[in-house]
């Protein structure tokens, strides 16, 4: 048995073989031989033959191995990656290695082969791109100097349009310090795309085709459905919805007349079959901590009538039809959505359990756009995407009225409720990119090469990353981005098979002037 299937391997009845260990590696020459009839095997490619042993070597022996490779018996995943090399022999761990090769290969020769793209490198070591995640620095010799590792090659990207790289890809590595999330890796994988001279309708259609023609399950023929953040927001409360099961909100501001002219106010409902009955105390506690982080007001169904009113109970039935029972949530637009979004998925969980929820079990991807520019932080404006992300033409003239009603010519690829891309158009103009710098009150100085080279005549462009590590998990029905990646760090953001990070001796914290404090 190898990568490439299992053969049976028999020896003659007058012939002795030693005492050989699982998963000792060996050298078999022997005569490939047809089997009985009675004996072929039609579960196995190699069924219909076996191969005579004429002679076996060892050639390595296996010994005191930390567990065996049995699929109705894996170890812990924290063993697992401890001892990744074996684990990596595992028939699934080899499949999805190999179709994650084969996507990217295919990749490859769709923007070369057929829309002419360039493959170029960039640098992993960087200045800090600021208004962005968190970045790993890297120190030097030179005392007080430090590089950043890219949490993605944005800025390069966009000078290479400045240098007539008009077509750019690459399957980048990028770096972000993101530990405390859940199934995201430090270091991650994704492809790369930037172009000039298109829109945002020429990127959404390049990709649509590029999935169609590379994506190793079946996947709808293009054009993609697209919603608006806004629509995604108010029926679905997130904005990466999974569209393979219906389940809806429904807005009833209207029955709030007092309400009526407050633009920050937000009503909806989320209807669910009767059948369902009463939620338990583990869901409704879910529900509490809940209205604590969104600051909403959350009204459960069998409480309607008292919390509100009988006329408002009755209203809302009719809204929802008279099968259906559902979930309140009141308050700021935004946070009420929100919070009915993270009800809605533990709803949906319970609704399959008992098979009150239909599930389309095909791929369904779509494109979220029409994102806000900007989102109200802790000390001003913060960017919705990144600061490089061009505005909507018809919301310019809001930059400085109303900057939080400025739409932005962002866009999410989302497969079955993941993100597995973004893009925008961005911005090409370098006093446009000075002006929203200081509106989020990023420091010019630092992007002077950057505005440099759109000084220099850079051409419209637009771009868009794919994460290759999560639409491989997808294809692969993978539980986890860990299971596609040869050798992850853990859900901590450390190296199980190592132990990285690692402790550095004293001459190299001298030499890289660091003094560490307890």
């Amino acid at each position: 048995m190898d990568a490439y299937g299992t053969t049976q391997c028999i020896v003659n009845g007058d012939t002795n073989l030693p005492d050989i260990p699982l998963e000792t590696t060996v050298k078999i020459e022997g005569t490939v031989a047809l089997r009985p009839k009675s004996m072929i095997n039609t579960n196995m490619t190699t069924g219909e033959i076996e191969v005579v042993i004429n002679d076996l070597q060892i050639l390595n022996t296996a010994s005191n191995l930390p567990f065996h490779l049995r699929d109705y018996q894996k170890p812990k995943e924290q063993l697992r990656l401890q001892h990744r090399y074996i684990d990596l022999r595992f028939p699934d761990m080899q499949n999805n290695l190999r179709q994650r090769s084969t996507m990217l290969h295919n990749m490859r020769r769709f923007l070369v082969e057929k829309h002419k793209f360039v493959e170029v490198e960039t640098p992993t070591l960087f200045c800090r791109t600021p208004g962005g995640a968190r970045e790993f620095v890297v120190p030097t010799h030179h005392a007080g100097l430090f590089y950043s590792l890219v949490q993605s090659p944005q800025q390069f990207k966009q000078m290479l349009m400045a240098g007539g790289i008009d077509r750019y890809f690459q399957v980048a590595r990028c770096y972000r310090d993101e530990s405390t999330r859940p199934d995201r890796q430090p270091e991650f994988t994704q492809l790369d795309i930037e172009l000039s001279f298109t829109n945002l309708d020429g990127v959404l259609s390049l990709i649509e085709q590029l999935l169609y023609t590379t994506f190793i399950q079946d996947i709808p023929k293009p054009p993609f459905k697209r919603i608006t953040y806004k629509y995604a927001l108010e029926n679905y409360g997130t904005d990466k919805p999974n569209l393979t099961y219906d389940l809806k909100f429904k807005t009833i501001k209207h029955l709030f007349c007092d309400k009526l002219n407050d633009s920050n106010f937000g009503a909806y409902v989320l209807p669910y079959p009767n059948e369902l009955g009463k939620l338990t105390t583990k869901y409704k506690e879910k529900i509490r901590e809940l209205i604590k982080k969104y600051k909403t007001k959350v009204v459960l169904y069998e409480n309607i009538s008292k919390e509100l009113s009988v006329e408002l109970f009755n209203k809302i039935q009719d809204t929802i039809g008279e099968r259906n029972s559902c979930i309140v949530s009141l308050g700021d637009n935004e946070n009420a959505c929100l919070c009915l979004g993270e009800i809605r998925g533990f709803i949906a969980t319970l609704l399959l359990s008992k098979n009150l929820l239909k599930i389309n079990n095909a791929m369904v991807p779509l494109w979220v756009i029409d994102f806000p520019l900007f989102v109200k932080g802790e000390n001003g404006l913060e960017t919705c995407h990144h600061p490089f992300t061009a505005p909507h033409p018809e919301d310019i003239h809001l930059l400085q009225s109303d900057p939080l009603k400025v739409r932005s010519l962002a866009y999410d690829l989302v497969l079955n409720g993941n993100e597995v891309g973004g893009g925008s158009v961005r911005v090409h103009n370098a006093e446009l990119q000075e002006k929203l710098l200081k509106m989020l009150n990023i420091d010019n100085t630092k992007l002077l090469h950057f505005l440099n080279a759109l000084r220099s005549g850079c051409p419209p462009h637009a771009g868009i990353a794919l994460g290759i590590d999560r639409l491989v998990s997808i294809a692969c029905n993978a539980e986890s981005i860990r299971e596609v990646i040869a050798f992850p760090k853990s859900h901590e953001g450390k190296d199980p098979l190592s132990g990285a990070p690692n402790f550095i001796n004293e001459d190299d914290k001298k030499y890289y002037h660091i003094v560490t404090v307890d």
